[in-house]
């Protein structure tokens, strides 16, 4: 199903141009036209789903097969020092597009794509309350 609004929907299913990497039935991988770093890639796919949790868990497995393969080829031809798989979901996560989509960022030594946090400190008493709340019983 496509949503006729949706500019992922539009890219994914070939009705707008894009710098297409890789594409099959299910997904487009194309050329982020902001990236974050040279080569930065989104994977999408071509069904819409807004988010991580109304991706189906079969299309879910796919994406994170493709996004190890495409991360591996991508490495090797760009010769970047690591990489990112990033995944937003919702607007306080960052998410923009609301389209299912993972970004693929090769990263180099010395580039400023930031993709880090101020680590926090968690006390005893709060790791014991989360992982009662957390833990599936």
């Amino acid at each position: 199903m496509k949503k006729e609004s949706c500019i992922f929907c539009k890219i994914a299913n070939g009705e707008i141009p894009s710098s297409t990497i890789y594409e099959d039935e299910d997904f487009r991988v194309f050329l982020d036209l902001n990236p974050a770093t040279r080569g930065h890639a989104l994977l999408v796919p071509k069904e819409h789903f807004d988010n991580l949790f109304e991706l189906d868990d079969e299309l879910c497995k796919k994406a994170m097969v493709l996004a190890k393969k495409l991360a591996g080829q991508m490495k090797e031809a760009l010769g970047c020092d690591g990489f990112n798989l990033v995944q937003n979901n919702g607007e306080t996560a960052g998410q923009t597009v609301f389209h299912f989509h993972l970004h693929l960022i090769p990263r180099y030594e010395g580039d400023t794509a930031g993709i880090t946090w101020n680590q926090g400190k968690a006390s005893p008493e709060e790791l014991e309350e989360l992982t009662a709340l957390l833990k599936k019983k």
